[in-house]
């Protein structure tokens, strides 16, 4: 009878620790990467592919699309809007469509500048802006505050619980 209760005891205690620690690891903290460090995992989209897309999008069936008007103006404006790959960050946390319109070191030299936290319904988006109208996303169903927003001065980050 008293080993079951030793027994006893030894799981209650493991459990105890196990959801301490799984509490205290929930909270997170996050900082805009690096762009220096992100990886292009998609390849650029080629012209033909552009331009078939294009067709597409603008056509006479872009009502379906809500008609955009400006992007749709030109086959330039298409491009300069919809030539994107996906690039990413910190092993795929943070992740974004990144213009290919723009050479890969010049992404990659581009500096934080501000982070922002966005939920919509049970999602939350935490939002790194970058130069050159770049923008790395983290998604998490986590509730996230900013406690730096500008990323000019030091080191921006939000913390997610």
């Amino acid at each position: 009878m008293q080993h079951t209760s030793t027994v006893r005891l030894a799981l209650l205690a493991l459990v105890l620790a196990g959801s301490l620690g799984a509490t205290a690891a929930h909270a997170e903290a996050l900082a805009c990467p690096t762009l220096s460090t992100a990886t292009q995992v998609q390849p650029c989209p080629t012209e033909d592919e552009l331009k078939y897309t294009y067709t597409g999008y603008c056509s006479d069936n872009a009502r379906l699309y809500g008609r955009d008007v400006l992007t749709c103006a030109s086959f330039e404006n298409y491009k300069e809007v919809k030539n994107v790959a996906l690039w990413e960050a910190e092993g795929g946390k943070f992740d974004g469509y990144l213009s290919c319109n723009v050479d890969a070191a010049s992404i990659k030299a581009s500096k934080a500048q501000k982070l922002g936290v966005e939920r919509v319904k049970t999602l939350t988006r935490v939002i790194c802006d970058y130069e050159n109208d770049h923008r790395l996303v983290h998604r998490t169903k986590s509730e996230c505050v900013v406690e730096a927003a500008d990323c000019s001065g030091g080191e921006c980050k939000a913390r997610c619980d």
